[in-house]
């Protein structure tokens, strides 16, 4: 609290500090004082200084590695594709790559192509990328193109947030703890701060919970995404829109846990958002020499499992072994693919021969077994009953397809081409 000295002056002083927020929540952006830099140039590291904790929980995100200078596999694909992400000028069909709008938002705003030229460039999607979302206009225009990323919002220099402040007059110090435990001072009031003997630049704030608490934050990039040949590589928004959900994005993505919302914002990269998207059971009775097994997998997303880029899958694997631990059944040898298509969950492209192809070269789509939105599938087998003592069923996530793990082991960092155990569920005979 200030120590008073004038009823009129703890006003006007007041009044002075809280202007360019009173302005930036009637939609008037605040000035930027002489010296700052564009906002969208302001590096996450920045926002560190304050929020410790969030900063953490981002910096280990897919967010914070979605450029292609920092997620191996977006950057094999826009090498192939595009060109060398730390040249300037490089076009994806005569035109500015599309695959940055959402990958690299702020060098989309500047148009330019050279993602290692800035800090906020190669940080991907950091903090002012999501915070200077404004307005959500959708991803298909008037003239029925497709505004995708950056495209699809109305952004503004003046940062946004779920609630923005309170107006209080009675305190120089609106931002508090920033609920991580110390005292700060506050950039987001119009005005520069010192903090850890460095000037941190006026980053006016103001409260947009009709973006910032609604799916709207997160459909310019992930809605859908469609060749031109019309064929939809990545389409969580529609799938979402399908089920009928009520449900918002953040609420399983970025949880509130201790005041905070987590920023980490697990997807197909997170172990543990994995394992709670499915319930899997296996029940298995014998009958005569034959053990009847159902396999039940319920997705528990309100949307597709897997979604997103379209060579994530997920296969099943069914096992019956004998008292000593030896394998006396199996559903495949190899791969579900060719040997047991039904436990292999898979949204297929095809190239213009009907053949498995990749995202660049797909001209139509085959079949899509994924589970849909809030399915429950059982998937039945006959397993011989002798000498097997235990049947376990197990489920795998991918984040690539089999060949592709195959062309990029030794390449890529295991964990990205080693299928990751998702479920389980056994059963003694």
């Amino acid at each position: 609290m200030r120590k008073k000295t004038g009823v009129w002056h703890s006003i006007l002083a007041s009044v002075a500090m809280v202007t360019p927020l009173l302005l930036g929540g009637l939609g008037i952006p605040a000035i930027a004082q002489a010296g700052d830099e564009p906002i969208h140039h302001v590096s996450s590291e920045t926002c560190k200084g304050c929020h410790k904790a969030i900063y953490k929980q981002w910096k280990g995100s897919m967010h914070a590695q979605s450029s292609a200078l920092n997620d191996p596999i977006h950057a094999a694909f826009y090498r192939q594709v595009v060109g060398d992400p730390t040249k300037e000028g490089v076009k994806l069909k005569g035109k500015y790559p599309i695959c940055l709008q959402c990958h690299a938002p702020n060098a989309a705003r500047d148009k330019t192509t050279k993602l290692d030229a800035k800090p906020a460039y190669s940080e991907g999607i950091n903090c002012v990328a999501c915070h200077t979302l404004s307005v959500f206009k959708g991803t298909t225009g008037k003239d029925g193109k497709q505004r995708l990323g950056m495209k699809a919002y109305t952004v503004t220099d003046t940062l946004q947030g779920p609630l923005g402040f309170k107006t209080e007059f009675e305190t120089e110090d609106m931002f508090g703890d920033a609920g991580e435990g110390d005292s700060k001072p506050n950039p987001h009031l119009g005005k520069s701060v010192e903090l850890d003997g460095k000037t941190i630049q006026s980053m006016p704030m103001q409260g947009n919970p009709l973006l910032m608490k609604s799916n709207a934050a997160c459909m310019g990039c992930h809605d859908k995404r469609a060749r031109g040949e019309g064929v939809v590589l990545c389409l969580t928004g529609k799938e979402y829109t399908k089920a009928g959900a009520d449900v918002t994005c953040t609420s399983c993505h970025m949880p509130v846990s201790g005041g905070l919302t987590d920023h980490r914002m697990g997807g197909g990269h997170d172990q543990a958002m994995l394992e709670r998207s499915v319930i899997f059971s296996v029940a298995s009775e014998k009958s005569g020499d034959t053990l009847k097994t159902s396999v039940t997998i319920q997705n528990k997303q309100p949307h597709s499992l897997p979604t997103g880029a379209p060579f994530r899958n997920i296969f099943m694997r069914l096992t019956a072994y004998d008292a000593s631990g030896n394998v006396v059944w199996q559903n495949y040898k190899d791969h579900p693919l060719n040997e047991d298509d039904k436990a292999y969950f898979n949204y297929e492209l095809l190239d213009e021969h009907g053949k498995h192809t990749t995202p660049p070269k797909s001209k139509s789509v085959g079949p899509d077994n994924r589970l849909e939105a809030f399915e429950t599938r059982t998937l039945k087998y006959d397993i011989p009953a002798k000498s097997v003592t235990l049947v376990r069923g197990e489920l795998f996530y991918n984040l690539l397809w089999a060949h592709l793990q195959k062309a990029f082991k030794g390449k890529f960092p295991d964990e990205l081409i080693t299928p990751q155990s998702i479920a389980f569920s056994e059963v003694k005979i």
